[in-house]
């Protein structure tokens, strides 16, 4: 049964559940109500804070991100043009007028990891799950710089990475009343394939530093935190983000210090990762061609996944999302899957309900060369058209509505 609007409130009909952000099954519950409630939040509809901070979104201040984020091209990690895109990624969080940038710090190699879930694969399975359907499309990863034939990025993307101390950056919008809880919303800055990375994960990057900027604003207050995030070494094997959890997950919810008011680390509710989020042209053709213009179908890919031990209350926070997309995205829908994979929220997904977007199925389409440009040295800003950059535009728009409700964003 729809809901029913008008300018201050919106009404909720007889024995309908909602989705809360209570803190029950991993940061959701289903409430039950007996009789009509209105639900107004400091004299605005919640639909109309959802819909203020979404229409603060726009194509132009995304495609600049990620522009921004290009010149630094392929930002390998352990490189000088990895922490130099880090140096810039922080300057911009303050711009926002975020005071309490961090950086977290970890070795690579790591002597101590978290060990790896072993995936178990029927025959003929792509990885995370997702057997193979229509033609398949050879992909891989450019070793040979030669491949890049602009001398200016094969330059800036030559020197080679190097072991040894590893850094990656977030800010927390703090929550006002329950400040010792939070939700992660992620995407990885590292990229490579002696290109731009602009896709892979400029995009995603570019994402959650759009996020980051509206939640910025100090006349939006939330109920619990919320942690922007943009992980280092994901592509080495979700290193950065598995250096976090195994050096924070002890310290969740712990005041420091006591008395303060003061949480390092809130206890997490839900990890949202987003990981290339602007192509979606359809299966290669038999000859390995795809479609050059974004196919109308495409949509914006939710996923978690079914064999971790959040499942249940991950699959929930998907559909939180999917509903979120019909509400609020303005061009493409969202599709959920239950394959998650090869990202950095599958570091999380033991420990609390998680999620990623993409452009694609991950096991799917990704890995059956949907992406053609998928760590090639054409992941360029300019190989992208803005069709392909709305679509990331639209998974914004369904992350920063989804998280803006589940975190109880208010005037």
């Amino acid at each position: 049964m729809p809901l029913s609007y008008d300018a201050s409130t919106f009404v909720m009909p007889k024995n309908t559940c909602i989705l809360t952000s209570s803190i029950l099954l991993g940061g959701f519950a289903l409430a039950q109500f007996s009789g009509a409630m209105t639900v107004t939040v400091s004299g605005v509809a919640e639909k109309d804070v959802v819909q203020s901070m979404v229409n603060q979104l726009s194509l132009e201040k995304y495609k600049a991100t990620i522009k921004g984020l290009t010149k630094f091209g392929d930002r390998r990690q352990g490189t000088q043009r990895n922490r130099d895109a880090l140096d810039w990624i922080e300057a911009e969080l303050k711009s926002y007028g975020y005071t309490n940038t961090e950086r977290h710090q970890y070795e690579f190699p790591a002597k101590r990891v978290l060990p790896r879930r072993r995936q178990v694969l029927q025959p003929g399975y792509a990885v995370g799950g997702g057997r193979q359907r229509g033609w398949k499309a050879p992909t891989g990863v450019i070793r040979n710089p030669k491949a890049q034939k602009d001398a200016r990025l094969r330059k800036l993307n030559t020197p080679p990475a190097k072991p040894g101390l590893r850094e990656q950056v977030y800010c927390t919008k703090i929550g006002t009343t329950r400040p010792g809880e939070m939700y992660i919303v992620g995407a990885h800055m590292d990229g490579i394939g002696w290109g731009e990375a602009a896709n892979d994960d400029g995009s995603g990057t570019a994402l959650v530093m759009e996020l980051a900027r509206i939640f910025a604003d100090p006349k939006i207050q939330t109920e619990c935190s919320v942690r922007f995030v943009l992980w280092n070494n994901e592509e080495s094997g979700l290193n950065g983000s598995r250096a976090y959890v195994q050096d924070r997950a002890a310290l969740q919810g712990i005041e420091n210090p006591p008395s303060s008011g003061l949480y390092p680390e809130p206890k997490w509710l839900g990890m949202i990762q987003h990981d290339m989020m602007l192509f979606d042209h359809g299966m290669p053709r038999k000859d390995g061609t795809l479609n050059p213009e974004q196919r109308p179908e495409a949509d914006v890919n939710i996923e978690f996944q079914m064999e971790s031990k959040f499942s249940i209350q991950s699959q929930k926070m998907a559909w939180a999302f999917q509903k979120a997309n019909e509400r609020f995205a303005t061009d493409y829908p969202a599709t959920v899957g239950s394959h998650m994979t090869n990202t950095d929220s599958a570091s999380f997904m033991d420990y609390v309900p998680s999620i990623s977007l993409r452009e694609n199925e991950r096991g799917t389409q990704v890995g059956n060369g949907w992406s053609p440009h998928w760590h090639q040295t054409s992941d360029l800003y300019s190989t992208y058209s803005d069709k392909d950059f709305r679509l990331g535009l639209n998974a914004a728009q369904t992350t920063l509505a989804a998280v803006a409700k589940l975190a109880g964003a208010k005037f």
